[in-house]
């Protein structure tokens, strides 16, 4: 089940929801009873690979050509 996290606006505690997406906009109270609280936008990052699944470029690596990245620029 997803988790969702929150931030209260009264108090400044954030704090997570385990609920089912359907639900992922339904407001939800802060543990100390506030309900003046907003979602926030969390971001997933996943290391090593693109999301074709390929291996991520390494930096400085070999292929050739300067500015044209291996292209035919005399």
């Amino acid at each position: 089940m997803p988790r969702y996290e929150y931030r209260c606006r009264p108090c400044g505690d954030t704090f997570e929801v385990s609920r089912p997406m359907a639900e992922s906009s339904a407001p939800a109270s802060c543990p100390a009873g506030h309900d003046d609280t907003v979602k926030l936008l969390s971001a997933v990052a996943v290391g090593g690979s693109t999301a074709s699944g390929a291996p991520a470029p390494s930096g400085g690596g070999g292929g050739g050509g300067g500015c044209c990245g291996g292209g035919c620029c005399g």
